[in-house]
């Protein structure tokens, strides 16, 4: 009896202490591995590594010049640099890779982390065409790995707040048009560097110029706001304003998706004489202005009323938050968020219509 009651107790206190040990568990620093440092964006890591949410473990980047010089090496010892991914991944173990280099490398990433079992987030757009978009996906769920992808414009509070306001409280009735616009005065004109421009400027490392550097952020908002939706047919004009800077690539982005009752335009520009990230949508009754990150203007019950949106709680206000979040499974990342697989493989498929079509003259329809 003393026995069996000995057995009880200890049972008893490991369920008990289960929750401790997970908790702990996961309060670890995500162990993070960096794949390329020629991105601008990369600066969204180094600006965090001091907070303890994760661990840089490893970087990997084949060009010995861009190796050598970049903001991480300030950071970190100079044995956690790689020339091969491979080599990375292997000898430092990361749970998750983040891929700072061009969007067309996004492939060479999943391939070399996917099979090994280890997540992966790419600076967005997913990929630079549908092939290799779809050849990611079939290796993120065939070897069951997330594959998400990051928008600065997904932590905006505006954003959620908007939504929210369309889809819970019926603000502005049923959508029907939505505009964005984003983009800057042009990446040589705001100072980007170099090893970011030679890639962001050519027609195979980026996929386009401003279409998809900038188109996708509307492609991705609209996918969401539509629930995921696949458009009726797509219809692109990329212009050429500046021919003497962007030789290669278009610097201005028109973009109409259509969807069986909603117009959405994407004005996507390396041309616009400010930065900007907004979007206008509207409704039946009313209309959401968000102007930035955190200010909006809502149109309802014949009145304008100006808003500072309520702050986003983590982990769905930060990027590596919800990265950690998602990958020690403390949230689920459903198929219509907008870091999601499923909504990036749509945003590709409405790039690639809309270079597709912006050549022809035509709008693309989508099978």
């Amino acid at each position: 009896m003393n026995t069996y009651r000995l057995i009880c107790t200890v049972v008893i206190s490991l369920l008990f202490f289960l929750p401790s040990f997970s908790d702990a568990q996961n309060s670890k620093p995500l162990r993070l591995g960096v794949a390329g440092v020629s991105h601008g964006h990369l600066h969204e890591v180094i600006v965090r590594m001091d907070r303890g949410d994760f661990e840089v473990v490893g970087v990997a980047e084949p060009d010995a010049r861009i190796r050598e010089n970049n903001g991480l090496r300030k950071k970190l010892d100079a044995s956690l640099f790689y020339a091969d991914l491979g080599e990375m991944l292997d000898k430092t173990k990361p749970e998750v890779v983040v891929a700072y280099g061009s969007i067309y490398d996004h492939l060479a990433v999943v391939e070399a982390c996917a099979p090994r079992g280890i997540h992966v987030m790419v600076e967005k757009p997913l990929a630079v065409n549908m092939e290799h978009a779809n050849r990611m996906a079939k290796l993120a769920r065939k070897n069951n790995i997330l594959l998400l992808t990051n928008y600065e414009t997904t932590w905006y509070h505006t954003n959620h707040e908007a939504y929210r306001l369309i889809k819970d409280q019926k603000e502005i009735g049923e959508i029907t048009r939505i505009n964005v616009y984003d983009g800057h005065q042009g990446p040589f004109e705001i100072g980007c560097g170099k090893e970011f421009t030679d890639w962001l400027t050519d027609p195979k490392l980026n996929g386009g110029g401003a279409v998809i550097d900038f188109g996708c952020y509307g492609a991705n908002l609209a996918t969401w706001l539509m629930d995921g939706q696949r458009p009726i047919r797509v219809y692109g004009v990329l212009e050429h304003q500046k021919p003497y800077l962007y030789t290669k690539v278009d610097d201005d982005a028109t973009i109409v998706v259509e969807y069986p009752s909603v117009v959405v335009q994407i004005m996507a520009s390396w041309n616009w004489p400010i930065n900007r990230k907004d979007m206008h949508i509207y409704g039946s009754r009313g209309y959401i202005y968000q102007d930035n990150s955190d200010e909006m203007r809502i149109y309802a019950n014949r009145k304008e009323v100006k808003e500072q949106a309520p702050k986003l709680q983590a982990p769905y206000n930060d990027s590596f938050y919800y990265l950690k979040a998602a990958v020690r499974g403390d949230i689920q990342v459903s198929p219509k968020d907008l870091s999601s697989l499923e909504n990036n493989l749509i945003v590709v498929e409405i790039l690639e219509s809309a270079i597709k079509s912006a050549k022809t003259g035509k709008p693309v329809r989508l099978k």
